[in-house]
C-alpha cells in the first residue's frame, strides 16, 4: 500500500521539502515522522537559509489525519504516538532555526490548518479555504491549537473550532494566516520563485535572528503539548468517533 512520500531538495540555499499522500494528502503517521525528521534535518544543513514546505497536487493542500490510521487506532499509546506525530512537525517548523515558507494550493483541513499556520510566512491561492473539520469527528483541533491561535487569535480559533466551516482565503489573509494570495497556482508559483530567490541572497544569520525573535514567547508550546496530545487520543477511541469517521469517508467515497 503507498502510504505517501517526503522529499527533499537543496536549490540555491533553499531546501524545498514535498509531501503527498493518495488521498487528498492525508497524513499518516509515518508520513509525519518522515516530515518531521526532513525539517529538522534540513534545519541543522549550513546550506540551507530557508525551508520551503510545499504538497503533491493541484487539488487539497493537506486533508489532515488519516481516516484510514485513525481507524484503526484502537488503544491509548498507539493514539498518543499517532497525534504526537503532528506535534513533532509543528515543533519542528517552530524549532528547526530557519524560515519556513508554506505553499497552499487548495483546500485545507485540520491538521493542515496548523501545518499553515506555523509557517513564518504563507503563500496560498484564492481556493485554498481552511477549516478545522476535528469536531465532525468528535475530537478536537487541540495539538494545532497553540499554533492556530498565534495567527488569528484565540476567539477566532475557538469560533473555528466549533462550527468547523470552511474561511475563505480572503478571510485567511486578512487574519495572517496567509501573507500572499494569488488568482491561480501558476500566479503563486510565479510569487514563491521570486520570494525564495530573494532569501537566498539574504543573510543567512538575519534570517535566524527573524525566526528567533518571531517565535519568542511559543516557549510553552513543549509545555502544553503532552495535555493537548492526550484529549485527542483519548477522544478518537470513542465508538462515536470512529463512527463519525466511517460515516464522512463514506460521504467522500460517494462524491468520488
Amino acid at each position: 500500500m503507498n502510504n505517501g512520500f517526503v522529499t527533499q531538495e537543496l536549490k540555491n540555499n533553499i531546501a524545498e521539502i514535498t509531501f503527498g499522500t493518495p488521498k487528498s494528502n492525508a497524513l499518516p503517521g509515518e508520513i509525519l515522522e518522515k516530515l518531521a525528521q526532513t525539517i529538522i534535518e534540513s534545519g541543522k544543513d549550513e546550506n540551507v537559509k530557508a525551508i520551503l514546505l510545499k504538497s503533491a497536487g493541484e487539488k487539497a493542500f493537506c486533508a489532515g489525519a488519516s481516516f484510514d490510521e485513525l481507524l484503526e487506532i484502537d488503544d491509548l499509546e498507539n493514539s498518543k504516538i499517532f497525534f504526537g506525530g503532528f506535534a513533532k512537525v509543528l515543533n519542528a517548523m517552530r524549532s528547526c532555526g530557519k524560515l519556513v515558507v508554506v505553499r497552499v494550493q487548495g483546500k485545507t483541513t485540520g491538521g493542515g490548518v496548523g501545518i499553515a499556520c506555523a509557517a513564518d510566512y504563507c503563500f496560498a491561492t484564492k481556493d485554498s479555504a481552511m477549516a478545522l473539520t476535528e469536531l465532525n469527528l468528535g475530537i478536537g483541533p487541540f495539538v494545532i491549537g497553540p499554533y492556530v491561535e498565534r495567527k488569528i487569535g484565540k476567539s477566532a480559533y475557538g469560533a473555528m473550532s466549533i462550527d468547523a466551516d470552511f474561511r475563505s482565503a480572503d478571510w485567511c489573509e486578512k487574519h495572517d494566516v496567509y501573507h500572499s494570495v494569488s488568482e491561480n497556482i501558476q500566479e503563486m508559483d510565479g510569487k514563491i520563485e521570486a520570494f525564495m530567490k530573494k532569501l537566498s541572497e539574504r543573510s543567512a544569520d538575519a534570517l535566524a535572528s527573524i525566526k528567533k525573535v518571531s517565535w519568542e514567547g511559543s516557549e510553552h508550546f513543549d509545555q502544553l503539548m503532552p495535555e493537548r496530545i492526550l484529549m485527542s487520543a483519548s477522544l478518537i477511541l470513542e465508538d462515536s468517533a470512529k463512527q463519525n469517521i466511517q460515516k464522512i469517508k463514506e460521504r467522500l467515497r460517494m462524491k468520488q
